[in-house]
């Protein structure tokens, strides 16, 4: 049965990331965090993100943005190899306090209509590179990513090939330093090509149904759901600090 919620779990994160405009492992990795500790859960995610990246790239691959797939993606997978790096050295319960944190941060942002950066080379740059970082050490950047890249009033298409481009490239990077920190047990290795194919359903799903369903409103209720997990992971950080 757990194996059974954990697979539907993916599948629903894939789809509502696709749909919803953000980063599958935003839903997935709180999700995953029932079934797994955090860095298990964290190599898990960011591989079956791969799977959803490619699969957003693919389906909406016309609508990529090469120039801000290098002035965002560039520092994103640099930074994203500081955060990684640094996943070894705080603790779960701290990694989770972060995790809520920035997620709840995320959600108000959003309630309120996000961020109001001007559209820049230079504010790119910075929203990729605190992007990759969060993604390197928490294991979700799409958050933020795709706070700063909705302030370029991208069309959906462009703006969903071009996050999961750069999803693709932070991912790439960071799943070899997770792996090498022995993140993954072998017994665990089984699940790498089931997460593949669910995260390609998912995504196919996703782009049939990204164009019928109201944004504003089902953003909004994704972003409840995010907050409220969120408030789990905050409430059992400052349990362990105290």
């Amino acid at each position: 049965m757990a194996a059974m919620l954990f697979w539907i779990a993916a599948l629903f994160s894939e789809i509502i990331g696709t749909t919803a405009g953000f980063g599958s492992s935003t839903m997935f990795l709180p999700l995953a965090l029932f079934f797994f500790d955090f860095k298990t859960a964290l190599v898990l995610v960011a591989i079956f993100h791969v799977s959803g990246s490619i699969g957003r790239i693919a389906f909406f691959r016309h609508g990529l943005n090469k120039r801000l797939l290098l002035i965002f993606g560039i520092p994103s997978v640099l930074l994203t190899i500081v955060g990684a790096l640094l996943v070894n050295y705080i603790s779960q319960p701290m990694l989770k306090l972060m995790l809520g944190l920035f997620l709840i941060i995320y959600t108000l942002i959003s309630w309120s209509d996000g961020f109001f950066v001007k559209p820049t080379s230079m504010n790119s740059i910075i929203g990729g590179g605190f992007s990759g970082f969060f993604a390197g050490l928490i294991g979700t950047g799409g958050a933020l990513r795709g706070a700063f890249l909705t302030s370029f009033k991208l069309e959906k298409s462009v703006y969903i090939a071009t996050a999961a481009a750069i999803s693709l490239a932070v991912d790439i990077t960071r799943i070899p330093i997770y792996l090498k920190s022995g993140f993954l047990s072998h017994d665990l290795l089984y699940l790498i090509p089931i997460l593949f194919i669910i995260a390609i359903v998912g995504s196919f799903i996703g782009k049939k149904i990204v164009y019928k369903i109201p944004q504003k409103i089902f953003r909004k209720v994704v972003l409840t759901a995010i907050s409220l997990v969120s408030l789990k992971f905050i409430y059992e950080g400052i349990m362990y600090l105290f």
